[in-house]
């Protein structure tokens, strides 16, 4: 009996014993996921192999740059990322008891095996260009063995000044630069990157801007929504002003400037430019250099900017320029602004325009605030009143007052069909020279100009001579491009 009791005990402390020991043999699991991005774009990478130490199994990463690895023993892991050409990425995550732990990667781009861009290669302007425009779009190729993305720097120097301009393209291969000087040796060089490589810079090109052309023409161009000043000759074509070398812009497209007016004694232009919301008088030279600002406190203001008007007097020495109902002088250096004239009744002054050979003479024109009820008139400073009234009492838009240099004849535009609307449209605007002592008032003859039906003819002035004019032809319907046109007194219109 005693033996048999010897004999369970055994029997108990073995079952014990594989009891205790198949418990400490006991497997405990957990999830692992995660996800591969690339560093440098935030995109997902599929194919990235993941393998963790300690060992566990090995997996990649889906299109989605997920990945999962199930039943993983819990256990404190190092987990690391590797994708051909890019830096192999570690991180360390603890596996716990049937939890899903998650690591996420940001690998980078390797440099062992990137090669840097090409050589940029400079296409326009050429090497050695000459006669080249003011205004010129620089245009380059280059490209990367990796397909890296790419970006440009552009550097370009003032031969003169040796001024240097440096700029930030980005991804583009091109770029417009305005305003260059005339006659002048510019050098250009383009340098690009990989952000991975150093970068690479092209040879540097070299070209020459065009001299002073003979441009007797000031006209006006509208430019992504701005008005831009240019001068042109006969000879000039009608096509892109970017890329013509019979035209020379002399204003940037980042600024709205108008009614350029050229004064051969001071060898300058003035014009009008909008400055935080109200209408400044501006000079240059006639290649667009020199810019200054000449009036401030009181602005060039009335009806429409686009339809104020001012003019050089006294050989160059002065401007008149028009604010609301008065009439201001001021110096071509900005200084001595003073009102010389007040409308009577509160009228605007739109225009003015002055005889060459007579200072004390000025031709105006006023209207009321919707631009209508126009006046065109002469007015003597020296006796402070009116001379001479050539337009009053009609209804429709008039304008594009001119007086000759002997203040003995006047040109204008008047809408003869007497529209009047909102929106200041005209539909049948025609061109008229009165002589003054001969003409009366409402009375004066209209020149022939070739215009007809649904075309207005506007903004009229007589030629260098005298002997001819010079007007802005458009159709009358809205968006219509306008077009220059000269011809000779009772003569058809080139």
């Amino acid at each position: 009996m005693k033996s048999f009791k010897i004999i369970i005990a055994i029997l108990l402390a073995s079952f014990l014993f594989n009891c205790s020991e198949d418990t400490v043999d006991l497997e405990v699991k957990g999830r692992l996921t995660g996800k591969v991005v690339s560093e440098l774009t935030g995109e997902p990478l599929a194919g990235v192999k993941i393998t963790t130490n300690p060992s566990s199994t090995t997996v990649e990463t889906d299109s989605a740059g997920e990945f999962l690895i199930t039943d993983i023993l819990i256990d404190d892991y190092a987990v690391q990322a590797e994708l051909s050409n890019y830096v192999t990425g570690f991180e360390s995550v603890t596996v716990t008891e049937n939890n899903t732990s998650n690591v996420a990667f940001e690998l980078s781009l390797s440099t062992a095996n990137n090669r840097p861009p090409d050589t940029p290669t400079l296409l326009t302007p050429e090497n050695e260009a000459v006669d080249v425009p003011l205004t010129v779009t620089f245009v380059w190729q280059s490209s990367d063995p990796n397909d890296d993305i790419l970006d440009y720097k552009l550097d370009l120097r003032n031969g003169t000044t040796n001024e240097r301009l440096t700029i930030d393209v980005g991804q583009d291969t091109t770029y417009t630069v305005e305003n260059l000087q005339l006659a002048t040796n510019y050098f250009w060089q383009v340098t690009v990157t990989d952000n991975i490589n150093p970068e690479v810079s092209s040879v540097i090109s070299e070209f020459r801007t065009l001299t002073t052309p003979n441009n007797p023409y000031i006209f006006v161009k509208n430019i992504n929504g701005n008005s831009v000043i240019f001068s042109g000759d006969d000879n000039s074509e009608t096509g892109d002003p970017e890329t013509e070398t019979g035209i020379l812009q002399l204003t940037s497209s980042t600024f709205n400037s108008f009614r350029p007016r050229k004064n051969v004694i001071v060898q300058k232009i003035a014009f009008l430019r909008n400055v935080a919301g109200s209408v400044q008088l501006f000079t240059m030279d006639y290649d667009g250099t020199n810019v200054r600002q000449i009036t401030n406190s009181i602005a060039v203001a009335g009806f429409r900017a686009q339809e104020l008007d001012f003019v050089w007097a006294n050989n160059g020495a002065h401007f008149y320029y028009p604010n609301f109902d008065k009439l201001y002088k001021i110096n071509t250096d900005g200084s001595g602004a003073e009102s010389i004239y007040t409308t009577p009744d509160g009228s605007f002054i739109s225009e003015v325009s002055v005889p060459r050979f007579n200072d004390d003479i000025i031709l105006l024109k006023t209207n009321n605030n919707q631009g209508y009820n126009a006046r065109i008139f002469t007015f003597s400073i020296s006796a402070n009143a009116e001379q001479n009234v050539i337009l009053e009492n009609q209804l429709g838009a008039a304008g594009g007052i001119n007086i000759s240099a002997n203040a003995n004849q006047v040109l204008y535009n008047y809408d003869t069909s007497g529209t009047e609307n909102s929106f200041y449209g005209q539909t049948s605007s025609r061109v008229f020279l009165f002589t003054i002592g001969v003409d009366t008032t409402n009375n004066a003859p209209e020149v022939e100009t070739d215009v007809i039906l649904g075309e207005n003819d506007l903004d009229v002035s007589f030629s260098a001579n005298e002997g001819g004019y010079i007007l802005t032809r458009v159709d009358s319907n809205i968006g219509a491009i306008p077009k220059i046109f000269s011809g000779l007194f009772n003569q058809t219109s080139d």
